[in-house]
């Protein structure tokens, strides 16, 4: 998994969710926003990276759900940001598609993983 393709597209998702966060922060948006979609927009990646060291198939489909539930909470956090214009709507479409092409990423690893135990 070490240059897998759903590795490195979470790693530069949770790298523009740490630069949206920090412009939003020089705009004034709300702290507590940005921390949450800072804390649950790198833990997609992270839980993706942990997985690589998972001990088996179990715990390694485990850390995928967690990254595939981190996935859905930054696309909420997402909306409510560009719902209280603390994005803009081009922001809002491309974190929002970045976000769906993790969750399909996601999805069809843990499918595929559970089909094969």
């Amino acid at each position: 998994m070490a240059d897998s393709i759903l590795r490195n597209k979470s790693k530069e998702f949770a790298k523009d969710v740490v630069f949206l966060c920090r412009k939003m922060k020089q705009n004034g948006v709300e702290g507590a926003l940005i921390n949450q979609l800072l804390r649950c927009g790198t833990s997609v990646g992270a839980n993706i990276h942990e997985a690589q060291y998972a001990q088996g198939t179990k715990d390694f489909i485990s850390k995928l759900e967690i990254a595939l539930k981190e996935c859905n909470e930054s696309e909420y956090w997402l909306e409510l940001l560009y719902e209280t214009n603390g994005i803009t709507n081009t922001e809002f479409d491309e974190f929002q598609s970045s976000c769906i092409e993790l969750r399909r990423m996601l999805v069809s690893s843990v499918t595929t993983l559970k089909s094969k135990i």
